[in-house]
């Protein structure tokens, strides 16, 4: 049987930290289903599900050891339902957010989707200059998943008033996961 594990790692930035982790578990039988990988400032950060044979549990106790003592910090956790079990019937919509960067907008849009009992399935962020002024300007893709006991786009309008209030435009659409 094989058991299904999120593993974050994060540590100093290098060449072939991606190659080297993924040979540590490749070497176990594991297997990366889905991973989400990042340099932030100088550090490295790599989230991932990956499979692995029970058998070889052991064995990752004992790569993850030989990892902490390299200086990175390592986390797993076994998961129990996938997402179709624990989803059923929801809807995937993505939410798009763009504007002038300020503390408090990722906050403020968390915050209605959960008031709404909005499942957050990925999101990214990134905050770059606009080309002529330099000002900061703010991005953001989120995928979501709508419970089917929401009733058409009273949150979707709830969103965009959010987005009048942060001065950010803020796009939703339905997705295809």
């Amino acid at each position: 049987m094989r058991s299904n594990i999120v593993l974050t790692l994060t540590g100093t930035d290098r060449t072939g930290i991606v190659q080297d982790i993924t040979k540590l578990l490749l070497d176990l039988g594991g297997n990366v289903e889905t991973s989400r990988m990042a340099r932030l400032g100088g550090e490295f950060a790599i989230l991932m599900l990956v499979s692995m044979p029970d058998e070889q549990m052991a064995n990752l106790d004992r790569t993850i050891g030989n990892l902490i003592s390299q200086g990175f910090k390592v986390t797993t956790s076994q998961t129990a339902q996938t997402y179709a079990e624990s989803h059923a019937g929801w809807s995937p919509y993505q939410i798009e957010v763009n504007g002038a960067d300020h503390e408090g907008i990722i906050h403020e849009i968390a915050q209605i989707l959960s008031q709404y009992g909005i499942n957050i399935e990925s999101m990214d962020t990134a905050t770059t200059q606009a080309p002529i002024s330099g000002a900061p300007l703010f991005s953001m893709i989120a995928l979501v998943a709508v419970p089917p006991t929401l009733s058409g786009t009273n949150w979707v309008a709830t969103l965009e008033e959010v987005g009048h209030l942060l001065h950010v435009d803020i796009r939703v659409s339905p997705s295809i996961k």
